[in-house]
């Protein structure tokens, strides 16, 4: 395989990753070649084959099991990666844009969400307020999580799933409680203003850090 330039390697990897299970005729289920054979194969850097293989088990195309190995799951839209793989290749521009991408669908979520959730999901919001650590990395996404799951928009919520575990590879979040305490007030009071202000300015601390 012929790499053009070094921006490129990642790009190519993922492409001929994709190639290389075409051509094999692997199905969901079935096992991929150990990292080594796969740089072998393809004529490129394991660390090139570690990032791309990352890259597809975040987005659900193959599965690591230990002591096991790799296994394509039952996702099977490769150009996918392509698709991810170009956007991580922007890098002036990923950080900006999957912060505004992500606020835009988290508000969409929260409008969703505020007129479905019962007496049950508050307590479990609360819950998750009570339980808060400072430092921790995931409060975020477990937060969000409960509020896409409200809204039982599948596709919505792998989309941002995605997102949010992507960008956690490039920046540390930091989290001010408060602002999620009184996000829960407005969401039970329907109070949209509120809800988009609160929204900003979650963000703004988050991606800000």
């Amino acid at each position: 395989m012929t790499m053009p330039s070094k921006s490129k390697v990642y790009e190519e990897v993922l492409k001929e990753l994709r190639r290389f299970i075409e051509e094999q005729g692997l199905s969901p289920g079935d096992k991929l070649p150990s990292e080594r054979e796969l740089a072998e194969r393809l004529n490129a850097g394991r660390s090139s084959v570690r990032e791309a293989l990352r890259a597809m088990e975040l987005l659900g195309l193959i599965e690591t099991r230990r002591g096991e190995g790799t296994f394509l799951s039952s996702y099977q839209p490769y150009h996918m990666v392509e698709i991810l793989s170009a956007f991580i290749l922007q890098e002036a521009k990923t950080k900006e844009n999957l912060k505004a991408t992500k606020q835009l669908i988290e508000k969409e979520a929260l409008k969703i969400a505020k007129n479905h959730l019962t007496d049950y999901d508050y307590q479990v919001l609360q819950s998750k307020i009570d339980q808060f650590e400072p430092g921790t990395e995931t409060f975020h996404y477990e937060f969000f999580s409960i509020i896409f799951e409200v809204g039982e928009n599948q596709l919505l919520m792998k989309i941002w799933r995605l997102m949010e575990e992507f960008s956690r590879t490039f920046h540390k979040p930091a989290y001010d409680i408060n602002l999620y305490i009184r996000l829960v007030q407005a969401l039970s009071d329907q109070d949209n203003i509120q809800i988009e202000t609160l929204s900003n300015q979650l963000y703004q601390e988050k991606l800000s850090k």
